[in-house]
């Protein structure tokens, strides 16, 4: 079984910028996400079975959707400023496409399709533990950078990915590509 999901990467010229940003919150009770692997996850898949790598990128493959500009911008928490589990990078952008047929070509291959609403964003950190007032810090923090714009990139290529967990953080090893026209 090898842990997958589908994504589209946050361009290396943006990776210092994301450094930066992180910077400003990061400390006791946040897990930072290295900003060299940050990425946009379209969908997570779990842990499959080799086996059922051909069907994924075949599925993947018949995607049909044109590239098209994200503007990367905006902190923000998941699921909310009360109780923050996850601190975010938002892309706006027409992921409509993507995501719909992503959900549809995988749905007919057994997967699941989300029943939540896609959210476009990246992961900056997750949250272990906060006491009060590093929660109220970190909070001032995002609110202090909901409106940062980090810069403009093209979504033309969806990853298939594989995610190994390590003590140290994930390893990602791109398993199939996709361009986009």
């Amino acid at each position: 079984m090898i842990r997958t999901f589908v994504a589209v990467d946050i361009p290396a010229a943006f990776h210092a910028k994301i450094s930066a940003i992180q910077s400003k919150f990061i400390g006791p009770g946040l897990r930072p996400v290295d900003p060299s692997i940050v990425h946009i996850t379209m969908k997570f898949l779990g842990d499959v079975d080799e086996a059922q790598l051909p069907g994924i990128i075949t599925a993947l493959d018949r995607m049909d959707c044109p590239s098209f500009d994200s503007r990367i911008s905006g902190v923000g928490a998941f699921p909310g400023m009360k109780n923050p589990r996850v601190v975010w990078l938002g892309a706006d952008g027409d992921y409509s496409c993507l995501h719909g047929q992503l959900e549809s070509l995988l749905s007919e291959t057994g997967f699941k399709k989300e029943p939540r609403k896609f959210i476009p964003h990246a992961t900056l950190a997750r949250i272990t533990y906060l006491s009060n007032p590093r929660k109220k810090e970190l909070i001032s923090a995002i609110d202090s950078l909901r409106d940062l714009d980090v810069g403009l990139m093209r979504v033309n290529t969806v990853k298939l990915k594989k995610s190994t967990l390590t003590p140290q953080g994930p390893i990602y090893e791109t398993l199939h590509e996709v361009d986009l026209p």
